[in-house]
């Protein structure tokens, strides 16, 4: 799986941690965060490149980080093809990849302790979306969406 990460400034020190317990456990990730010596910029500008990202085919999922979380998944499901979800919990995790075929998840990490993100993301990551399951109607659905308001 080729995963890619990005955050604002308030998301950066969780996603450093997750990345760290990530390279630890040998999963390679490419991070689409703003430079610390450049110029800041909005949590949508990294939301955007991490889902383009996915949907250019680079990678095949992605986790977002700001302070709650609530910013970059708003972002993230801007841009036409992204499923975007907020989890806070493992539960959710497995959920935003079993039931809804996400293929960003987003973190806050003024919400999110670090041990609990790790569980979060070792959540996500093993969890997958089964196109024959009870769920692919629901996901059919929220394409068909997606694609009846995506413009040009």
């Amino acid at each position: 799986m080729k995963l890619v990460i990005g955050a604002d400034s308030a998301g950066k020190p969780l996603l450093d941690v997750v990345a760290k317990h990530l390279a630890d456990k040998g999963v390679e990730v490419t991070d689409l965060s703003p430079a610390s010596d450049s110029t800041p910029e909005f949590y949508a500008d990294t939301a955007e490149r991490v889902g383009l990202s996915i949907t250019e085919g680079r990678f095949d999922r992605g986790l977002l980080f700001c302070g709650t979380g609530i910013g970059v998944c708003i972002s993230a499901n801007k841009v036409p093809g992204i499923r975007a979800a907020q989890a806070h919990d493992t539960y959710s995790a497995g959920k935003a990849a079993t039931s809804n075929n996400a293929q960003i998840i987003t973190l806050g990490a003024r919400v999110v302790g670090p041990e609990l993100a790790k569980a979060i993301v070792d959540t996500y990551l093993a969890s997958a979306f089964d196109p024959k399951g009870s769920s692919a109607g629901n996901v059919g659905a929220i394409e068909k969406l997606d694609g009846k308001y995506t413009k040009g």
